[in-house]
Parts: C-alpha cells; sequence; structure tokens
C-alpha cells in the first residue's frame, strides 16, 4: 500500500520547491520617472504636483524621533539621526539619514553591523584620492544594506586648531590635501546611490561653545582656507547636501547666513544641491529661509508651519519654498535614491568591510622617528618584548559623539556593559594577538602602564617595549591642551629611561606634545585606526607594510607655539568654558568671539610665517626606504610639475611627494601653499618620472572688494619633495 502513494508524494514535493512567491504589484509610474530626463527636470514635475503641505513637509524633519524618547516615530522610520518622511502618492520615499563620518552610527540597536574605518583625519594622513574613495564606498554601500539613503558625514573643518575635540572627524590643516580627501569620500558613498553630505559649513573649527561661538574672519582669509576646502570637496564630490554649522559667522549664524549659503554656495559656486541645518542649528524661519537654508533638522520649530505660516502672508516667497524643495528633490535623483533604493535587511560584510579598513589604516599610520632603525622589528628573532598601556591586550581606542561606531560584541575593556555618550569606547582589535602573530618565536608580554613602577620594570627586562599611549576626543569639548592624558607622558618617560629600545605606539584623535621625544627610539602615529588597526600596526612594526603615510597636520612642541595658547573661550575648569556646548538659550543670546586675526596662518603656513620650528611639520613621514628627487619643470601652460623620484633604499615603498607654491610678492604672504600631491611606488632602485597637476585655486589670491579669484602678476616659485619643511627642488615662473 504504502507503494502506491510514493509517487504523489513526490510530486507535491517537487510543486513545493518551484512554487514562486506571489507577484510584487509593480510600482506606479509618473512622468518623472523617467531616468532619461535630467535630475532637474525631473524635480520640476515633482514639484508641479506637490500641494502647500507636501512642500513644508519635505523641508523638516520628524523631530528627535528615535534619539529623543517620547517623541514621534513614523511606522517607516530607520532608526537613525534624522528622517524626512515623504509622499507615498507621488513615488517620493522618505529621506532616511545616518551619522556616518568614520562608520554607520547606531547599527547595534537593531543588530546590525557597521565597519569602523580609521578616523578622517588619519585617511588624509594616506594622501591617497583611492583609499579616500575606498573610504566613502564601505560607509555608501553599509549605508544602503542597512536601508539608510542619506548620510550625514563628510566633515571638511579644517585644523585651524589642533585641540579640537572633532579633529579626528575632520582631514587635516590644508584646504587642497583636505578638500581632495573629502570629495572623494563623498564620490564613494554616492557611488552607492546614497546620497552624500559635505559639512559643517563653515568656520566650525571648535567644540567649545560651538552653538555661541561669533567668529571673525576677513573675507579673503575666508576663501583662502576654510572655505577653499568646501569649495574644492564640493568640486570634486558634488555632494547632495551641504550641512551647515552651529557658530555663528560676523554676528549670523551660520544657518542664517546669507553671505555663506546665497553668495557664495549657491551664487559662487553654482551649488545645485539642499542646504540643512545641523541638528537644532535653525534659529529663526523667515531670515533663515531668505538666507538659503533649504531644511531644518531635527525638527519642526521654524520650517513646518511657522513656514508655512510665512509662506501665506507672503514673507517667503512661494517660489523661494519650491526651490527649497526642488533642491532636495532634484538631489534624490541625481544620487539615483528614487531609480534604486537602498536594500534594507541585506547582510553587511564585515570581513569585507575589515579588509578595506586595514587596507585604510596600513595608508595611513605615520612613522615619526625610526632612531638606529629600531623598526622593523624582526619577528623570526627570538627575544622579549613587553607591550605597555592603553588596553593594547585587548583593543584599540575610537573617537565619540555622533561620530561613535558601535563596537561589535561591546567594549573589550567593559564587557558585557553598555557604552554611553561620552564613554571611550575600544574595538576588540588587539595588538597583542597580532605582535604575537607576528613574532612566534618571541615572548611577547603586556602590562597595564596603570602603575609607572611596575610597567619600567617590565620594560627593563625585556628587548624591546612598545608602549601605547592614547587620547579619547569626542564631540561636544575640546582638548584643554596639546598633553596626552593622565600622565602617559611620564609612563613613557619612565619607560623609555628603563630600555633605550622604546617605540610609542599614538592611538590619538589629535596632534599630541612629545617632552619624551629625545628618549625613545620610534614613534608610530596610529591616529585611530579603525576595526582592522591593530593587524595593519603589526604589518607596519615588522615591515610586511613599508610605511608610507605623511601627516595632514603639523605638531607643535608646545602650545605656546601655535597661533593662540588656548581655544577661545576655553576655561581650565571645563572643556567647554562653562557655555552650553549644545542647547542655546536665545533668550539669553550668549554669545563669545573667536577673533582669527592669523588668517590664513595657521598650521604649516604658521610655523613658516614666524619661523618656528614644529616638532614634526606638515607632510612629514618616515619610511623604511629612502628617495632622492631630482629634474623639475614648471609647465605653465598645463599648470603641471614634473620630477624624477628615485628609491635609493633597499626595499619598496611609496613615496608621497608634495608640490607648493610661493606666490608673487604682491601676495605679502611669507609662506608656501600646498597646490598638489602624488603617491608614487617605486621598487629598489627604480626611478620614475612624475607629473602632479597644480590646483588652480592655490595659485590665485581672493579679491575681496571685487569678491572673485585673481591671478597676480608676478614671479611664481614652485618647491617639491617629501614635506613642506623638505623641498629640495625649486623653479620659478613668471605670469
Amino acid at each position: 500500500m504504502l507503494r502506491r502513494f510514493l509517487p504523489a508524494i513526490a510530486l507535491v514535493a517537487c510543486v513545493t520547491v518551484v512554487a514562486q512567491p506571489p507577484r510584487r504589484k509593480p510600482a506606479p509610474t509618473f512622468p518623472w520617472s523617467d531616468p532619461t530626463l535630467s535630475p532637474d527636470n525631473r524635480a520640476d514635475l515633482v514639484v508641479k504636483e506637490l500641494t502647500l503641505d507636501e512642500k513644508i513637509q519635505l523641508v523638516h524633519g520628524i523631530g528627535w524621533g528615535p534619539l529623543r524618547e517620547g517623541d514621534p516615530v513614523p511606522a517607516d522610520n530607520n532608526g537613525g539621526a534624522g528622517e524626512v518622511e515623504g509622499i507615498p502618492r507621488l513615488g517620493i520615499p522618505s529621506l532616511q539619514e545616518a551619522d556616518s563620518a568614520v562608520g554607520v552610527r547606531m547599527a547595534a540597536q537593531q543588530s546590525r553591523y557597521a565597519t569602523l574605518l580609521p578616523s578622517v583625519l588619519s585617511a588624509a594622513a594616506s594622501w591617497d584620492p583611492e583609499a579616500a574613495h575606498l573610504y566613502g564606498d564601505v560607509i555608501g554601500r553599509e549605508l544602503r544594506a542597512q536601508g539608510y539613503n542619506q548620510s550625514i558625514g563628510g566633515g571638511t573643518n579644517l585644523a585651524r586648531d589642533p585641540r579640537n575635540g572633532r579633529l579626528f572627524e575632520y582631514p587635516g590643516e590644508d584646504p587642497v590635501l583636505a578638500g581632495t580627501t573629502v570629495g572623494h569620500v563623498i564620490m564613494g558613498v554616492q557611488s552607492n546611490n546614497i546620497m552624500g553630505d559635505i559639512k559643517h559649513f563653515a568656520l566650525n573649527d571648535q567644540e567649545t561653545g560651538r552653538t555661541v561661538v561669533d567668529v571673525h574672519m576677513t573675507r579673503k582669509a575666508m576663501h583662502e582656507s576654510d572655505l577653499l576646502a568646501f569649495e574644492i570637496g564640493i568640486r570634486i564630490g558634488q555632494p547632495s547636501s551641504v550641512m551647515c554649522s552651529y557658530n555663528k559667522i560676523d554676528g549670523d549664524w551660520a544657518c542664517e547666513n546669507k553671505y555663506l549659503l546665497t553668495d557664495v554656495l549657491k551664487g559662487q559656486w553654482h551649488y545645485p544641491g539642499f542646504v540643512v541645518s545641523d541638528w537644532e542649528a535653525t534659529h529663526t524661519t523667515t531670515k533663515a529661509a531668505l538666507a538659503g537654508l533649504d531644511m531644518e533638522q531635527p525638527g519642526i520649530h521654524h520650517f513646518a508651519e511657522d513656514l508655512k505660516t510665512a509662506v501665506q502672508k507672503g514673507e517667503v516667497p512661494q517660489a523661494r519654498l519650491d526651490d527649497m524643495v526642488r533642491r532636495l528633490l532634484r538631489s534624490m535623483f541625481a544620487a539615483g535614491v528614487i531609480d534604486h533604493p537602498p536594500t534594507p535587511r541585506t547582510v553587511v560584510d564585515p570581513f569585507r568591510g575589515r579588509d578595506d579598513a586595514q587596507h585604510i589604516a596600513e595608508e595611513s599610520i605615520v612613522l615619526l622617528k625610526n632612531a638606529d632603525n629600531t623598526l622593523p622589528l624582526d619577528g623570526a628573532r627570538k627575544q622579549n618584548i613587553v607591550l605597555i598601556g592603553a588596553h593594547a591586550d585587548v583593543g584599540l581606542m575610537s573617537g565619540g559623539g555622533s561620530a561613535q561606531v558601535d563596537a561589535p560584541g561591546g567594549d573589550p575593556t567593559h564587557p558585557g556593559q553598555p557604552t554611553e555618550w561620552g564613554q571611550a569606547v575600544y574595538f576588540n582589535s588587539a595588538p597583542l594577538r597580532y605582535i604575537r602573530e607576528h613574532a612566534p618565536n618571541s615572548n611577547v608580554t603586556f602590562n597595564p602602564g596603570t602603575d609607572i613602577k611596575s610597567a619600567a620594570e617590565a620594560a627593563k627586562q625585556a628587548d624591546i617595549a612598545i608602549v601605547f599611549a592614547d587620547q579619547y576626543m569626542s564631540e561636544g569639548g575640546d582638548a584643554p591642551t596639546l598633553a596626552l592624558p593622565d600622565n602617559q607622558d611620564a609612563l613613557i618617560a619612565a619607560v623609555s629611561k628603563a630600555n633605550s629600545k622604546t617605540v610609542v605606539v599614538l592611538v590619538t584623535g589629535n596632534p599630541v606634545a612629545m617632552p619624551w621625544i629625545d628618549s625613545v627610539s620610534g614613534v608610530l602615529e596610529a591616529w585611530y585606526p579603525g576595526i582592522g588597526g591593530a593587524q595593519a600596526l603589526a604589518n607596519l612594526l615588522f615591515g610586511t607594510v613599508n610605511p608610507s603615510a605623511k601627516l595632514p597636520i603639523t605638531f607643535a612642541r608646545t602650545d605656546a607655539d601655535l597661533p593662540h595658547d588656548r581655544i577661545f573661550g576655553l576655561t581650565y575648569k571645563t572643556t567647554n568654558g562653562g557655555l552650553p556646548e549644545h542647547w542655546v538659550d536665545e533668550a539669553k543670546n550668549e554669545t563669545f568671539p573667536a577673533d582669527y586675526t592669523e588668517g590664513v596662518r595657521f598650521g604649516y603656513k604658521w610655523f613658516q610665517s614666524e619661523n618656528k620650528t614644529p616638532l614634526f611639520p606638515f607632510g612629514f613621514g618616515l619610511s623604511y626606504t629612502s628617495y632622492t628627487y631630482s629634474n623639475l619643470a614648471f609647465n605653465k601652460g598645463t599648470n603641471t610639475a614634473s620630477f624624477t623620484v628615485t628609491n635609493t633604499g633597499s626595499c619598496r615603498g611609496t613615496e608621497i611627494s608634495q608640490a607648493y607654491i610661493q606666490l608673487p610678492a604682491a601676495a605679502s604672504e611669507h609662506f608656501h601653499r600646498l597646490a598638489g600631491f602624488t603617491r608614487t611606488a617605486l621598487n629598489p632602485g627604480e626611478s620614475k618620472t612624475v607629473t602632479i597637476p597644480l590646483e588652480p585655486l592655490a595659485l590665485k589670491s581672493w579679491n575681496e572688494p571685487q569678491a572673485s579669484w585673481e591671478q597676480l602678476p608676478g614671479t611664481y616659485t614652485l618647491s617639491v619633495g617629501p614635506s613642506s619643511a623638505d623641498l629640495p627642488l625649486h623653479t620659478s615662473v613668471v605670469r
């Protein structure tokens, strides 16, 4: 009897396997669904169909939503930093925004994974546009997989002060390097049909009193420094949005500063995207809208009912509201978020992300000192190696604030415990593990470094002592000094006194002073190196990877060498000067000035013009091989510098060559400007002819009365070499 039923059972099983899922209802088509139309035409078609209420809905966020308990959260909310509700009847999706400066924030709250990349300052140290593009690609593809359609990263503020708490989110002190780096990060993000962003526009160069500080600077200085970085970044990256900053500029909040948003951004630069406020950085309705702000975030204080009323009364023209909406829609069409919506619940590949993060870290960790060729270490040798400090047995530190990526598995220094805003978070990338893998014949031990006497004794018994020193930096506060925190300078001094073969690995968000520099054998600036940081560090320490990175920021010896001995508004009682860090009491109108009288003269330009010698100059970085330069030519027609680079050492390496311009005497500048750079891989003994395209705006001066760039007549001096302070090649051209 059983045999009689077998064919029927087999048939049922077969039918079950090949059954097709129910077909989805096809998405409705609209006139603007045609991808052959330009983003501008498509946006215009949508705007014509929107009601007034729908237009208002598109120019503000939902409120704090998941970021603040009790706030309403729409059913489609993706759990990110912000949302703008879409218009389903017209096929316009909601804007789902995520903090993503160094990776996607808040992923763990919904059991997601996000790759922690090296800090942006670290990525700038690679001087590699391809690595910057990869950086953005990691963020973009993981945003897409997690259901977001906009990144709100893209930090471009210059390192006007090296103690800035968010400096690790920013790409250094030079506008050409910074703008190029961030522009390519944005390109990488948007290559995934994710909307990119650039921020904080502009002059948001400190965290102390960031919502009340009033920045004073000449417009010439603005355009030749901070604004130039944004101009280059926007030109290269073409971001969907520009985020205006918290601070004031000459009395006007940045998010209602007409000169900044309309005259410069949308006028001189012809920027077609939309301007979004930083969270709670909108202070008015009519003034902000007329000045050029297009979207209020995160909520509904000024650009909801108040804006609707202002439009109905004619205080804000209907054409201006239409322009605000059109700019958003244009960006959505241009980025492809409507034609190619994100794919939520796609599994993020953590191994691919880690490998990419490790590659970027290997290009970004800077070798600052290597006395007597202490490095690379010999992995085959039998020796005693001790690692000291900074939890190097279990992980590496990351930066905080809205850039904080969740550590997979939790913080290994506080297992099983939740982390809170303002708490340093370590990632499970343990130097001890990977150094042991590289030195299988050695005895590799760890000392926590919390007891200086114990650490010095451990160093005394070792052949090599590697001290890990770290510095926690975060949004919301600045460092009071350049000194390492927590008595780590004393630890390094004691260890180096006990062992002449001491190597220091700095895991920091910012440049730091090094009073112990003459007593140590080696120094590596690792920045915040990300989830693959320990692997990258081990590869560099043992020579599997030859260091190539160079500093994107000057390291001063002391605070006294800087243009200002401390951050504006900072007191020694608090890192925020006793002022509101985020929430502004409008009635009190609290404010204080930041007078940047140095103008463009900060970083390497300050040290050159003041004839001061820094601890380490901008553009500096060592290698395990050596290079020479020759045969410089300045082609005025193509605006390029050509020269020969030769690897004169014994191992393969990559040299970062830098080209600087000294403007004619009429500019009255006592410094040179970075105008271009490139990376060149060379085998031992190999020579290559290198050509660097020079940034046109680096060769020009801002004419403030005419509000435009001008080419000054006279002699331009081109200098080329391995750093801003080491330029062996020079030539001149008269224009």
